[in-house]
């Protein structure tokens, strides 16, 4: 489905009709960047539909440009005057890895700021603006009455409970918007909300601009139960086994190299399928791809198992749910399905329910050369099965799905 603006058409009072010049988003001269984004909606927060995504952040009030956290810089930081922040991450979507790592990148900025408090976010913005004298407060004050104690304890609140709206302002969002619902069904934080938001410019034939900007999608507000310590408390789970929370130095090592891993695996991962996300390299052994059904519930798995030497990639589902009917589906055009997929691809029984499987076995993976033919084989395979099952998955869902 189309998500393309109309061309606006000027009618001034003259009586003479003019249509109004869309501006290019390719960064050139005389054309849009993601700086001019940026610096829009930094001068200009009004633009940016919030009442539309998520009416509690009504109000924001722009503070910087480019705040420096751990993650990254974000693009543009706003605030509340009654201390809700706004997160926003200006991308232009000619480059498909953008679009593959945009939503991943401002989730990490969620994420390191949950563990900020309000006098984290004041040392920042004094960094950032280059002032001295509180600006956080004072960019407040001057359209607000702020009462500062309550400010900070509810920016802090805020912050700890991961209570943010993010939001992804884009030239025109056309592709991927699926894929990244998707994403976030796998990977939602807790308590915050979300939009992608186009922001179209069209230039009048004074020179003037006209900034028509749209929600092309939002989440509604995902929660999960969060409980909150006090300072310097911990929350202990009463069947966790005593000295389970001390860390273990052989298991932290494995965990980085296991991510190590994945982190190579995905630097020279080439998929052909523009929409298909691709997360944080995971401290596991394995990692996931999200496929196309509603709520997460289907996804391939990318393993390695060590004491095997062996690698291999399964489409996996919940029990009981839309993944699991897709998945017999295509588990019943097994033979179109395996000559397309070609190698040594196969359904096999894993409790009763079929399972499309391949796997590699190329002997100790510590050995430098097995490592390398692992990985190699691994993108080659996990771009084959993206290819070919994505889009049947996404065509089997909307099918079965109506159905039901």
């Amino acid at each position: 489905m189309s998500r393309q603006h109309a061309t606006p058409v000027l009618l001034p009072a003259s009586g003479e009709t003019v249509a109004l010049r869309p501006l290019s988003f390719d960064g050139g001269p005389g054309q849009v960047s993601e700086a001019d984004i940026q610096a829009l909606v930094h001068a200009h927060p009004q633009c940016l539909p919030i009442a539309e995504i998520d009416s509690a952040f009504i109000g924001a009030v722009s503070i910087c440009t480019e705040l420096r956290t751990n993650a990254g810089a974000i693009d543009n930081f706003l605030v509340t005057p009654g201390g809700m922040p706004v997160l926003v991450e200006c991308k232009l979507w000619r480059n498909p890895e953008g679009r593959r790592k945009v939503v991943g990148q401002i989730l990490d900025y969620a994420k390191e700021l949950s563990r900020w408090s309000s006098a984290d976010i004041h040392r920042e913005v004094a960094v950032r603006t280059g002032r001295e004298d509180g600006p956080l407060l004072q960019i407040l004050r001057k359209g607000h009455a702020i009462n500062e104690i309550a400010f900070n304890d509810a920016l802090t609140q805020n912050l700890r409970r991961g209570r943010f709206l993010l939001l992804i302002v884009g030239d025109g969002i056309r592709e991927g918007v699926e894929a990244i619902a998707e994403y976030l069904q796998r990977h939602a934080g807790a308590h915050f909300s979300l939009g992608l938001v186009e922001m179209p410019i069209y230039l009048a034939p004074d020179g003037a601009r006209l900034v028509v900007p749209r929600v092309l999608a939002r989440t509604h507000l995902i929660e999960r139960h969060v409980i909150v310590a006090p300072d310097d408390m911990i929350v202990v789970d009463p069947q966790e086994p005593a000295g389970a929370r001390e860390i273990d130095p052989d298991a932290a090592a494995m965990a980085a190299e296991r991510q190590q891993f994945w982190a190579d695996f995905q630097e020279k991962l080439v998929l052909d399928d523009l929409e298909q996300l691709v997360g944080k390299p995971p401290r596991m052994g394995y990692t996931t791809l999200s496929m196309p059904v509603p709520r997460g519930v289907s996804w391939l798995t990318i393993y390695r198992d060590m004491s095997l030497g062996e690698v291999g990639i399964f489409l996996s589902y919940h029990h009981d749910t839309l993944g699991e009917r897709v998945a017999c589906a295509i588990a019943e055009d097994r033979e179109v399905v395996l000559e397309e997929l070609g190698g040594t691809a196969q359904f096999v029984d894993n409790k009763g329910k079929p399972r499309l499987i391949d796997k590699l076995r190329v002997g100790p993976l510590d050995d430098p050369a097995n490592r390398e033919a692992a990985l190699a084989w691994l993108r080659t395979r996990t771009n084959d099965f993206v290819n070919i099952l994505r889009p049947r998955i996404r065509a089997l869902a909307l099918d079965l799905a109506g159905e039901a």
